[in-house]
């Protein structure tokens, strides 16, 4: 095999190991045996040759190729992977009844409600348009979906999401409201700004997960749209979301806009490789609304 050509199997086991620095843990997680995947680790080393690893009695850990290969790695099983998905989904072996052009679109739960439905209802009325499916998904998710394959397409708002390795358009301009109590004193501003509710007695901000952690606060650890609406109506907590949530409200919220948050900008995003007529056509029909 050529020094410069990789297996996928090969970056399989590294990434494995990469991420578990553990040998025996990355060879259950293969579900194979420890030697053979130590073997394989040794083989691919040899035949870059750089080390990956550094071995001793405290563990294992990556030296700076290994950094770059583990990051690197994981880009190009996430490529080889969307390239399944999206072939199995263009020729609808994924759909009981074998459609075919299937699109999905990735947004985060309970966002651009608006925006999505006029999308929705201009793009149906195109006369190539095809079948749709919407795949909500946590904060900050959208680009792990499009680049694994699981979405064709996303709608994700900046500074919240990274568009980097993505094509994109830009839809829509926003701006803040921290949403309270209904009951709550500051609900009855007119307009608050950033600094007034971050440190709020007894009522913290509310903490969404970021690639899969929360960031250290007092505040509760919200992991979808209804229970941070439930916390927010018993007092326990307060958030601050783009103005188009306003949508979703309970009579027990109120929303006051922030004077100094910054604008949210709603993008239609997508992978930049992507030559998906259908795709294409959803994406003019955005860049119409």
């Amino acid at each position: 095999m050529a020094v410069d050509a990789l297996e996928t199997r090969e970056l399989r086991y590294f990434v494995a190991v990469a991420e578990e620095l553990h040998f025996g843990r990355a060879a259950e997680r293969l579900g194979m045996a420890q030697p053979p995947l130590s073997r394989a680790i040794q083989q691919l080393e040899r035949r870059l040759g750089v080390a990956l690893l550094n071995r001793n009695r405290r563990g294992v850990s990556l030296t700076g190729a290994g950094e770059v290969l583990l990051q690197e790695g994981r880009a190009a099983l996430d490529a080889t992977i969307a390239a399944a998905r999206r072939t199995r989904r263009a020729g609808g072996a994924d759909s009981p009844d074998g459609s075919r052009n299937r699109l999905v679109l990735a947004l985060k739960a309970g966002g651009s409600h608006e925006l999505l439905q006029k999308l929705l209802d201009a793009y149906a009325a195109e006369p190539d348009a095809v079948e749709v499916e919407v795949l909500p998904c946590g904060i900050c998710e959208q680009a792990e979906l499009l680049r694994d394959g699981r979405a064709d397409v996303a709608l994700m708002h900046t500074p919240y999401n990274s568009l980097a390795g993505f094509d994109s358009e830009e839809l829509m301009t926003e701006g803040q409201i921290a949403v309270l109590p209904a009951g709550h004193p500051l609900a009855a501003r007119k307009t608050l700004c950033l600094a007034d509710v971050s440190d709020i007695p007894d009522l913290p901000l509310a903490r969404w997960p970021r690639h899969g952690t929360y960031e250290p606060g007092p505040g509760p650890e919200i992991r979808d749209q209804t229970q941070l609406a439930q916390l927010i109506a018993l007092g326990r907590t307060v958030t601050v979301l783009p103005e188009s949530a306003r949508a979703w409200l309970w009579a027990e919220h109120a929303a006051v806009p922030l004077s100094d948050a910054p604008p949210v900008v709603t993008h239609i995003a997508w992978p930049a490789h992507s030559r998906s007529l259908a795709l294409a056509g959803l994406i003019r029909t955005a860049a119409r609304l």
